[in-house]
């Protein structure tokens, strides 16, 4: 949604940052609606909430990209995922011989670092069978439940998936290198 910083001006930056502001505010505005269950009278306590967490997150929270097409089009990407994962674990836990070689795997990124990274590390997290253990400059340690089976394509595709939520042109790399 918001622009690259053209010209690194403080007058562009400060436009950027209330564009920011105001997609931040009706963000957590709309989260204060569905967790209020859209009662009117929670507003009077609401909208300092609303006020508050977005000058917090203004502090926090650098100014990023988001595209809502690229975040609907991950939706159906982490369904499909989550039942796949799930349906692998379930019949993981229900063989009788428990097929599973827990191991760590380093995922060499190519998303750069910031609230995109964070977002993967935290999907991998949500997703059956994956947890993200540790975050580095340019690694993500995953856990996987079976160190046999192919991971680093999936997560080559979530984070192409990720990347377009972003708005972010991943850099070409040799996958050859990456799927060692």
């Amino acid at each position: 949604m918001s622009q690259p910083l053209a010209t690194g001006k403080p007058r562009d930056r400060l436009s950027v940052q209330r564009l920011g502001a105001g997609w931040r505010a009706a963000a957590f505005a709309l989260l204060w609606w569905v967790v209020s269950d859209g009662s009117m009278s929670s507003w009077w306590i609401g909208a300092p909430v609303v006020l508050l967490a977005t000058l917090v997150s203004l502090k926090l929270v650098t100014p990023f990209s988001f595209s809502p097409v690229g975040f609907l089009r991950f939706i159906p990407h982490f369904i499909w995922y989550s039942l796949r994962g799930g349906m692998d674990v379930a019949w993981r836990v229900f063989h009788p011989l428990c097929p599973i070689a827990p191991t760590l795997i380093d995922f060499p990124l190519r998303l750069p670092s910031g609230m995109a990274r964070v977002f993967l590390a935290n999907t991998v997290s949500l997703l059956p069978g994956t947890l993200s253990a540790e975050l580095e400059s340019r690694v993500l340690r995953v856990h996987v439940l079976d160190g046999n089976k192919a991971v680093t394509p999936e997560l080559m595709e979530l984070e192409r998936v990720v990347a377009r939520v972003f708005g972010i042109a991943l850099p070409a790399d040799d996958a050859s290198d990456r799927l060692s």
